[in-house]
């Protein structure tokens, strides 16, 4: 996002005055900011409490455990909130819950996995930039900027639903403390549902509110489980209990402002930060912030919108518009005066993942009954990084060496299969090889030795035994390496596991 468009985008939602009401000529953006302000500055942060001399900056959560990072007094307003968390779970960002609760409330008005929260699904780490929400650092700086009123107190927690310890949670909360709050402030609020997979005859459901207020925002995820489009769905809005919405929609890829499907990008109002394609195991995440067109309630708002969009089905044929039965989930996000209606119990963290991940193939384990050409192959340290701190590492003798890594699976199942190669100075080009067909061809060259995952896609797997093949992929006359990096294969296999090209005509009957 450039300087020019940034301005545009904060002058039209109030955060910077127009042209012709700042007292600068210049047409700073940040004119007004001599104007004194009338609340003080407040912070709290994972500060070490010996500030003087001290430098464990950082808060730990055991695994089942809970954090209160801030309690506040009011009235005050919450402007700003940064984390960044190291965590050895896989996907630790969806299976970290942040809570808000106001005013010394029973049920939080914000209930989300963290990532979730701050944008991204699925507990990726991904870099984007939004007005309200930007995540840097190749999205392990989290940054949140929607302005968060209370009048008597706020309580932030986070809770740790992984099987692992969260070693470092490093935050900010900035917040202002007021006398006063104007009688027509409202709470702010988040919530996040999932459909593990979308229910089949029924419209995915955003949310279900009962108050006055203004919605503000949508962030939804999908993980697709055929390939093909998602997005075909429209959006309703139906304010204030009306029966036909007065906002309807024209498909899931214009309500979220882009057009003619999904490509990675980012900007002021909207964005797919997440966005790996339209193959079946495939991921993406879109937000819609309702900035300059925030949807106004009175009583009540019921936001839904379609599961449809383009299959192939087993004979061959495309239906460009039918019920698909991906497995969605998305956080509301709106401001309401009084207090929230309660909502349905939170799935448990590991519910919230697409998948469940386990290792085929373990590269150091694999080795001692792995066959291959000549050359050396032996297993190398790499504490930290890699599946019990070592991995495979062959170097060929001739430009066409080969290595096989057999496994066995106990039943036949759909499975997205993931290499997690070790890249180095002295990667090399390998095509890579499932009973005899070809996955990929990968080039595991890099400055600096670590894991990389390559996602090999998803693949029906016969019960019974398997060969794993590499093969020397590097060109004739090349100079570059020549080593092969293995750590492991995962499959990771849908929650909601069904064959591959299943008739989804038949799940609608």
């Amino acid at each position: 996002m450039n300087a020019r468009s940034l301005l545009l985008a904060l002058t039209c939602v109030g955060l910077v005055a127009p042209a012709e009401a700042q007292l600068s000529v210049s047409g700073s953006p940040l004119a007004g900011l001599e104007q004194l302000k009338d609340f003080r500055t407040r912070r709290d942060s994972s500060s070490d409490p010996n500030w003087h001399s001290g430098n464990s900056d950082r808060r730990g959560i055991e695994a089942g455990g809970t954090l209160t990072v801030v309690e506040l007094e009011g009235p005050g307003m919450i402007t700003h909130i940064w984390f960044t968390i190291s965590h050895k779970a896989p996907f630790y960002s969806r299976l970290l819950t942040l809570r808000i609760y106001w005013d010394g409330e029973e049920h939080p008005s914000v209930e989300c996995p963290v990532g979730d929260f701050f944008g991204i699904g699925h507990g990726v780490d991904k870099p984007f930039m939004s007005i309200p929400i930007r995540a840097t650092s190749e999205g392990r700086a989290r940054n949140c900027y929607w302005p968060m009123p209370f009048r008597k107190s706020a309580r932030i927690t986070v809770t740790n639903e992984s099987k692992e310890p969260c070693r470092s949670l490093y935050y900010y909360v900035d917040w202002q403390e007021h006398e006063t709050l104007p009688a027509n402030t409202a709470y702010f609020h988040a919530m996040y549902r999932q459909e593990h997979p979308c229910v089949m005859g029924r419209n995915y459901l955003l949310a279900d509110i009962k108050g006055h207020g203004h919605y503000v925002g949508t962030i939804q995820s999908v993980y697709h489980m055929s390939a093909g489009w998602y997005g075909e769905g429209d959006d309703f809005f139906f304010i204030d209990g009306e029966a036909e919405p007065s906002l309807r929609g024209t498909g899931t890829e214009d309500y979220f402002c882009d057009a003619w499907g999904f490509r990675e990008q980012d900007g002021p109002f909207y964005g797919t930060p997440l966005w790996e394609g339209q193959k079946a195991g495939d991921r993406g995440t879109a937000y819609r912030f309702h900035l300059t067109d925030p949807v106004v309630f009175t009583n009540s708002l019921r936001v839904e919108i379609e599961h449809k969009g383009s299959v192939t089905l087993p004979d061959g044929k495309r239906n460009g518009f039918i019920e698909r039965d991906d497995l969605m989930s998305s956080v509301a996000l709106w401001y309401q005066t009084e207090p929230h209606k309660p909502w349905p119990v939170l799935p448990a963290g590991p519910e919230r993942l697409p998948f469940n991940e386990r290792p085929l193939v373990v590269g150091w384990q694999a080795l001692k009954s792995g066959r291959h050409s000549d050359g050396a192959a032996a297993t190398q340290d790499l504490r930290g990084k890699v599946t019990g701190d070592k991995f495979l590492a062959f170097t060929p003798a001739e430009v066409d060496g080969w290595m096989e890594l057999r496994f066995t699976t106990d039943k036949a199942e759909a499975a997205d299969l993931v290499g997690q190669m070790v890249h180095g100075p002295e990667g090399g080009r390998y095509r890579v090889l499932l009973d005899g067909q070809e996955m990929a061809v990968m080039t595991l060259a890099g400055e600096d030795v670590g894991v990389t995952p390559h996602r090999w896609g998803m693949r029906q797997l016969t019960a019974g035994e398997h060969v794993l093949r590499f093969e020397a992929a590097n060109r004739p006359g090349a100079n570059a390496g020549s080593q092969l990096g293995f750590d492991s294969l995962i499959a990771r296999v849908p929650v909601y596991a069904r064959p591959l090209n299943l008739d989804l005509r038949k799940i609608q009957q």
